[in-house]
Formats: C-alpha cells, sequence, structure tokens
C-alpha cells in the first residue's frame, strides 16, 4: 500500500489519500502522484472519479517542517488543484473528518464534496503567517463569495460541514453513518451519465468562471512570495509544529 491508492471499477475510479498516522497530509510524492493522476487521458470506460482518506482524517494539509513547507511546494500544490479541477470527468469528494488548509481547498476543487456533518473546514493560514495564492484565493472566492471568503481566510477558525452545506458550499452534509451512502448515491448517479454530456458541462462552468484568470497579478505573487520567506512564517509553522502560541512580528 503507497501514500496514494489508485484503483478502477469499470466507471469509478478511487483514489485512496493513505497517510493516516500523518492526517493525510500532503508531501511531494503525494503531490506529483495527484498530478499524474489527473493529468492522464480517462480511460473509456471512467466516468467518475472518487478521492476519499484513509484515518479519521481527510487532509491536513500540506506536510509542514521545522523549515516550514516542503521545497517546491507551493508551485506543485498550485498544479495538483488546477489538475483536480480541470480533469475532464466528474471528481466527488468523500470527507469524513477534518479538510484543513490544502485539504480545504483540495475538496473545494472537486465538482461535488460529501461530508461528514460535524468535519471541520478550516484554513489557518494567517494563524501560520503564510497565504493562499492568486489561484487559490480566486477559487475561495468562487465558491464561497467575499463574506465567506473573509471568515475562512482572516479568521482561519475551523467550520462545520453543516454551516457549509446550509450555505451552499458543499453538495452533501450527513451524519457520519450516513456518508458511504450518500456518497456511492451521487457517484451512481454520475457514472449513469453520458460522459461527452458531462465533459462539456463541465468545461462550459469552468469557462463561466474563468474571468479573472488572465488579469495581471504579478505585484500580488511578489507579496505573496514576501510573505512565505518572512519570519512570521517560520515562526507561526514552528509554533504549529511545537503546540505552542506563535509571536508574530510582521517581519
Amino acid at each position: 500500500m503507497g501514500l496514494l491508492n489508485i484503483s478502477s471499477d469499470g466507471a469509478i475510479r478511487t483514489i485512496t489519500l493513505n497517510r493516516p498516522e500523518k492526517r493525510n497530509a500532503l508531501n511531494h510524492e503525494m503531490m506529483e502522484a495527484l498530478i499524474e493522476a489527473f493529468t492522464k487521458v480517462p480511460p473509456a470506460a471512467e466516468r467518475v472519479t472518487v478521492i476519499r482518506a484513509e484515518g479519521p482524517s481527510f487532509c491536513a494539509g500540506l506536510q509542514l517542517s521545522s523549515g516550514g513547507l516542503q521545497q517546491g511546494a507551493e508551485e506543485a500544490v498550485v498544479r495538483m488543484f488546477d489538475a483536480v479541477q480541470h480533469y475532464p470527468l466528474p471528481v466527488v469528494a468523500r470527507v469524513q473528518g477534518p479538510a484543513i488548509a490544502g485539504g480545504c481547498e483540495l475538496a473545494l476543487h472537486c465538482d461535488f464534496t460529501v461530508a461528514a456533518e460535524d468535519a471541520p473546514f478550516a484554513m489557518p493560514l494567517a494563524q501560520l503567517g503564510v497565504t493562499t495564492d492568486w489561484f487559490l484565493t480566486k477559487k475561495i472566492m468562487e465558491t464561497m463569495g467575499l463574506v465567506m471568503a473573509r471568515e475562512l481566510l482572516l479568521l482561519g477558525d475551523p467550520i462545520p460541514a453543516r454551516k457549509f452545506h446550509e450555505l451552499g458550499l458543499l453538495s452533501r452534509a450527513v451524519p457520519a453513518s450516513e456518508l458511504d451512502a450518500e456518497t456511492d448515491k451521487i457517484v451512481q448517479r454520475l457514472a449513469a451519465n453520458a460522459p461527452l454530456s458531462m465533459r462539456i458541462l463541465k468545461k462550459l462552468l469552468l469557462k463561466q468562471v474563468s474571468f479573472y484568470d488572465g488579469m495581471d497579478h504579478t505585484a500580488e505573487d511578489a507579496e505573496v512570495a514576501r510573505v512565505f520567506a518572512s519570519d512570521d512564517a517560520l515562526e507561526g509553522v514552528a509554533a504549529r509544529i511545537e503546540k505552542r502560541q506563535p509571536v508574530f512580528k510582521g517581519s
């Protein structure tokens, strides 16, 4: 069993994050494997992909170390989310537990997210001294709108799946005991649909929200890079690993 397990059963492909002892935090190997899985041409029989995870957590985000994020992680995570979002067939996330930072973004980049109603979603980046980049912020805005984006990003506190669903941000939020059945219901419906129709419909939906993709954001990219290179970023990550309150200095 690897860190990422992929199996296919006719129309349904299942991708399982398999690092439960690390709350399925994404390291470089896992991200590259996901990029490969979502940039391959789907076989003719495939209709839908399910992303699930072993253990009590869905995904705790990117792997942290005392030196901050792994080298190349920022670039890899953008490529990974872009590959998931632009995969030509529907992608369904089954979220049984915490979806934090990159785990929250991974779920939001799927076409359907079915979650246990108590599963927390959070983007605690400001608590770590880091930030989203242009495209990941854009995705949150597309999904949530400005008010919820502010709450998710600027506060960074966990929000239960049931609230996300009430606000129209998730496909389903159900009791944990019903998670598999509800996920399977959606997956089977998608598997029965016409693949050509789903491909063009997904492409049309993505095109509708691509207006800001070509906007220049060079200055913002430089600011993002400055945040990731800051002393505050190193302090925030170190404090999280050491389970203490960070002392931020704004530098």
